[in-house]
C-alpha cells in the first residue's frame, strides 16, 4: 500500500495524491537523483495481483516509454516494489481537456482545431512506432499551464482490454469506436473515431451518442449514424463538421487512414474553413477483387471459431455474458487449435446432450416433488427453506438478496450484480443496495432535469459484477434551489453538528482512526463545504478516533542524531532496514537528512525504516554549467526534405529534465543564453513538417549538446 511519505524505488518520495482512475491512484512525487517532481501511476491492489495482467502492463508501459514527443505525457520508468508496480510520468500542471470543456462549455472552432492538431500530433508520433492508445477521450488529454496540450495514459488501454477489464474501469463507452464496442480488431483508425467523438464535443460541448447505460451507448456507437455538430452549433464551418464526421464513420475503412491525413485537414481548415477539401472515401469503387492473403486468412478463422464458440455460449447461458475481448483478435495467438475445433455438427451434438440432461434433471425434480406431497414428506415451505438453509451453510456466511454462492472449490468472496435505480428516489435505492449486499454513499449535485432527491447516476454500472460490502455512490439530484453545505473540516464533532443542522441539513456521522486529527474532530465531509445540496438532505462526517491502537506515529528526526533514531526504532518494535549517507547542503553533518516515511505517517510495528545522515555539502555541487550557443536549422544530412524558411519546433531539455528552450521558429541561427545549469549535458529536439505525396507528416531530429562549466 502506498503512503504519504514512502519512498519507492529508492528514488521517489511519495508527495501527495493528485488523481484516481479505474485502474490506478496517481501521485506527485519528487525524484532525489535528478533532483525533479515527477508523476507516479501506482496500480490498484486489484490489478496488481493478476499476474497476467501485471505482465501485459509492463510491456505495454515499456513500450509506451519509447516514445518522446512535445505532445505526449513522457514516460520515464516502469517498476515494481513490494508488490506495489508503478510508472513514472511527466508531471504536468494543468488540467484535462474534459475540465476545460466544462469550464467553456464549448470550444470556439478555431481553438478546438488547434487543440485536435495538438492531439493528432502525439497520436501521429506513437502510431508511427507501432503503439495504438485504444482509449483517447479527453479525461486523458491534458492541457498544461503553458497552454501545451499531451496525451496521457498511451499503450495501457491495451494491456487493460487484453485482460477483460469491465467498462465501468477501462475508459468510456462515449468515445469508443464501433469495432471496440463489438470486441473486434482495433487499429490505428480506431483511435481516430476516438478523436473524432472528442472534436465533436470541443465543438458542441456534449458527446454524440448518449443513454442510459453503457450497453445502450455501445449499440448506438455501432448502429446509429452520428448527428451533424452543425445541428448543434450551426456556426461550425463546413470543412470541420466534415473532417469530424469522416473521421466517426462506422466503418474503419471509410475513415481517414491514418494521422497524417487528419492533421492535414485539420490544418487546412484553420486556413480555408469554408472551403469544400474533405474527400470522402468512395467504397464502391474501392471494392475491387483482391486475394486474401493467408495472414488475413488465418485471422479471418480465429475470428470465425471465437465467434461460433461465443454464440454456443450465449445458448447455454440463461445471463448476460462478455462478448469477447479485443486482444482475441489483435494478438498473434491461437486460442483455438485445429484438433478441438469440431464444426457446426460438434458443437450441436454437445448442446443436444447438455438439453436432454437438463430436461431429465427437471423432470426427476418434478417426480419428487409430487411424490413428496402424495406422501406428506416435504411441502413447498419445506423445499424453500432446505433450499436457503443449503446455501448459507455452504459459504458459510449470510448471503443478501440476488447474490452468487461461491464456486465449490473457489474463492469464499461472495458477489452481486448492480441493479438499475436511476430515477429512483434516493432514500429506496439506498434500502435498494443494502438489500442486495452493498454499502450507499450519497453525493448531491444541482439539476435542472431531475426531481430533487431523485438518483442521477451510480459509480458502478449497471450488471457489474461487484464484492459484496461493496461501497456505491449514489448521485442525487438537489433540485434547482439547493444550499452550499458549510465547511466544518478540522471542527470538533459539536461544533460541526450544530453548523450543519443551523443550515437545515441533517448529519450522518462515520468514525475512523486518524495520525493526524484529533480525537472527536472531523476529517472530511461528504459533500464537501462549499458544495450545493438540497435543503434536508444528509452530511456525512468523518469523525477522527484519534490514532488507532497497536499504531506507532512517526516522529520528525529531520535534523536529529542517529541515537534518537536508533532508540525510538528499539522502543517501538521497527525494522532499521538501512541507514545511508548521502550530501546535503541544509543538514550539518553526522545528522538526519532523509527519513522514508514523512513525519505523522501511522505505521505498524515492524515497518521497515530507511534513515540518511548527512555528509554536509556536497563538494560538487557548486559546480553550474552555462549555455551560450546557437541552434542551427536541420541540416541535408539529418533531414533531407526539410525546406529553408518553414517553421521549426525548438525543444532544448536538459538531462535533468529541465527545460530551457520552447519554442516555434523559422529564422536560424537560433542563439541560447542560459547560466545556472546544473547537468552537463543537454538533447535539443527540432520537430518540423514535410510534405510528401501532397500530405503533410511531422519528422523530429535530436542533437546531443554538451555545456560548458561556469
Amino acid at each position: 500500500m502506498v503512503k504519504i511519505g514512502m519512498m519507492i524505488g529508492d528514488r521517489y518520495e511519495i508527495l501527495e495524491k493528485i488523481g484516481t482512475g479505474g485502474m490506478s491512484d496517481v501521485y506527485k512525487a519528487k525524484c532525489h537523483k535528478l533532483n525533479r517532481y515527477v508523476a507516479v501511476k501506482v496500480l490498484k491492489q486489484e490489478f496488481s495481483e493478476n499476474e497476467n495482467f501485471v505482465s501485459k502492463f509492463r510491456i505495454e508501459a515499456q513500450a509506451a516509454a519509447s516514445l518522446m514527443h512535445p505532445n505526449i505525457v513522457n514516460v520515464y520508468d516502469v517498476g515494481a516494489e513490494n508488490d506495489i508496480y508503478y510508472i513514472v510520468m511527466e508531471l504536468v500542471e494543468g488540467i484535462t481537456l474534459k475540465k476545460y470543456i466544462e469550464r467553456k462549455a464549448r470550444l470556439s472552432y478555431k481553438e478546438a482545431v488547434s487543440i485536435a492538431i495538438q492531439v493528432s500530433m502525439g497520436i501521429e508520433a506513437a502510431h508511427n512506432n507501432h503503439i495504438i492508445h485504444r482509449d483517447i477521450k479527453p479525461q486523458n488529454i491534458i492541457i498544461s499551464r503553458e497552454g501545451k496540450v499531451k496525451v496521457t495514459d498511451f499503450g495501457i488501454a491495451k494491456a487493460a482490454t487484453s485482460n477483460t477489464i469491465t467498462s465501468n474501469v477501462m475508459g468510456s463507452v462515449h468515445y469508443t469506436s464501433p469495432e471496440q464496442a463489438r470486441g473486434g480488431y482495433s487499429d490505428e483508425k480506431s483511435d481516430i473515431y476516438s478523436l473524432g467523438i472528442t472534436l465533436f464535443e470541443m465543438l458542441t460541448g456534449r458527446v454524440p451518442f448518449n443513454g442510459e447505460t453503457t450497453v445502450a451507448i455501445a449499440i448506438k456507437h455501432i448502429q446509429e449514424e452520428i448527428v451533424s455538430p452543425k445541428e448543434y452549433v450551426p456556426e461550425i464551418p463546413g470543412s470541420v463538421e466534415a473532417i469530424v464526421l469522416k473521421c466517426c464513420q462506422k466503418s474503419p475503412d471509410r475513415r481517414y487512414q491514418n494521422m497524417a491525413e487528419v492533421i492535414a485537414d485539420l490544418k487546412q481548415s484553420l486556413i480555408s474553413p469554408d472551403e469544400d477539401f474533405v474527400v470522402a472515401r468512395d467504397m464502391d469503387e474501392e471494392a475491387s477483387t483482391r486475394t486474401i492473403s493467408e495472414e488475413e486468412m488465418a485471422q479471418i478463422k480465429r475470428k470465425a471459431r471465437r465467434q461460433d464458440a461465443y454464440e454456443e455460449q450465449m445458448r447455454l447461458s440463461s445471463q448476460y455474458t462478455r462478448p469477447p475481448q479485443e486482444e482475441e483478435y489483435y494478438e498473434d495467438e491461437e486460442y483455438y487449435e485445429e484438433d478441438e475445433y469440431d464444426g457446426g455438427d460438434g458443437r450441436m451434438e454437445k448442446v443436444t446432450v447438455v438439453l436432454a440432461i437438463l430436461a431429465g434433471v427437471v423432470i426427476c425434480s418434478i417426480i419428487l416433488v409430487l411424490v413428496g406431497r402424495i406422501f406428506g414428506v416435504m411441502n413447498r415451505d419445506d423445499i424453500g427453506s432446505k433450499i436457503d438453509t443449503s446455501v448459507e451453510e455452504s459459504s458459510g456466511v449470510m448471503q443478501p438478496e440476488g447474490t452468487a454462492p461461491p464456486p465449490e472449490g473457489g474463492s469464499s468472496v461472495l458477489t452481486v450484480h448492480m441493479v438499475d435505480v436511476l430515477g429512483w428516489d434516493v432514500e429506496d435505492a439506498k434500502k435498494e443496495m443494502v438489500r442486495i449486499g452493498l454499502v450507499p454513499e450519497v453525493t448531491t449535485v444541482e439539476s435542472d432535469t431531475y426531481e430533487k432527491n431523485k438518483v442521477i447516476s451510480t459509480d458502478i454500472a449497471e450488471g457489474a459484477e461487484v464484492e459484496v460490502n461493496s461501497t456505491v455512490v449514489l448521485t442525487v439530484s438537489a433540485g434547482t434551489e439547493a444550499k452550499n453545505v458549510p465547511d466544518v473540516t478540522g471542527l470538533t464533532y459539536e461544533e460541526a453538528y450544530n453548523k450543519i443542522t443551523a443550515e437545515g441539513f441533517l448529519v450522518n456521522r462515520l468514525e475512523s482512526y486518524s495520525a493526524t486529527v484529533e480525537k472527536g474532530r472531523v476529517i472530511n465531509q461528504n459533500p464537501l463545504g462549499g458544495e450545493p445540496a438540497a435543503d434536508g438532505s444528509s452530511v456525512t462526517l468523518s469523525v477522527s478516533l484519534g490514532l488507532e491502537e497497536g499504531k506507532v506515529l512517526m516522529p520528525n528526526f529531520i535534523g536529529g542524531d542517529r541515537i534518537a533514531v536508533e532508540e525510538w526504532i528499539h522502543e517501538n518494535g521497527m525494522i532499521l532496514q538501512s541507514i545511508g549517507e548521502e550530501y546535503s547542503d541544509i543538514i550539518a553533518e553526522g545528522l538526519v537528512c532523509y527519513q522514508n516515511f514523512s513525519a505523522g505517517t501511522s505505521l505498524d510495528p515492524g515497518t521497515p525504516i530507511v534513515f540518511k545522515i548527512s555528509l554536509g555539502r556536497d563538494p560538487a555541487a557548486g559546480i553550474t554549467y552555462k549555455c551560450n550557443a546557437t541552434i542551427e536549422a536541420p541540416t541535408i544530412t539529418e533531414a533531407p526534405d526539410y525546406s529553408s524558411g518553414s517553421d521549426v519546433h525548438v525543444l532544448l531539455v536538459t538531462d535533468a529534465g529541465k527545460v530551457l528552450m520552447d519554442a516555434t521558429t523559422s529564422s536560424f541561427p537560433l542563439p541560447v543564453n542560459v547560466y545556472g545549469i546544473t547537468s552537463q549535458w543537454g538533447t535539443i529536439t527540432l520537430t518540423y513538417t514535410s510534405t510528401v505525396n501532397g500530405v503533410p507528416e511531422s519528422k523530429s531530429v535530436q542533437r546531443r549538446i554538451e555545456f560548458v562549466q561556469e
